[in-house]
């Protein structure tokens, strides 16, 4: 079965000690593109939340910095490909159980300005990872998410009760 991307919204409630839970739906998808246990996050470069991927995006970042390269070359551009490379690959693997739950290392908390409980939105390739306080920030571009996270939070709430 060829992989097919990262699609679905969801939330997890904080755990104790730095540990999290992949909601079923995308810890699926991670097993496919994985090919194991492996989840792969690092901060998204203009928006304040993280991305989460499996394994296979690696042959694509390759491909994307080829690119990267092939045209900055076309257009007489400087191209730094060693800096490029660390800023695509810069991402952390970090193994899940098969219950979905893993340790979010501090720096990616922090860079991710993750304080509680994750909202997760599929975008194909990735899906991120946002605090449903940043996602609120967020313009209306993304009033889909924003309702779905407010719905998630007012479920979990509930539950709480």
């Amino acid at each position: 079965m060829q992989f097919g991307g990262y699609s679905g919204q969801a939330y997890s409630p904080a755990g104790d000690k730095g540990r999290f839970v992949l909601p079923p739906i995308f810890r699926k998808a991670l097993k496919e593109s994985s090919d194991g246990r492996v989840l792969c996050l690092m901060k998204h470069p203009t928006w304040n939340c993280l991305v989460g991927f499996g394994l296979s995006r690696k042959d694509e970042l390759n491909a994307q910095l080829d690119r990267e390269e092939e045209m900055a070359v076309r257009l007489g551009k400087e191209f730094d490909r060693d800096t490029r490379a660390s800023q695509l690959f810069g991402f952390q693997e970090m193994p899940f159980d098969d219950s979905g739950r893993f340790v979010m290392p501090d720096h990616l908390r922090s860079l991710g300005r993750i304080d509680g409980g994750l909202y997760f939105q599929g975008g194909g390739r990735f899906f991120t990872l946002w605090n449903p306080e940043q996602l609120a920030e967020m313009g209306d571009d993304w009033a889909g998410a924003k309702a779905a996270c407010e719905s998630f939070l007012a479920e979990a709430k509930a539950k709480s009760k």
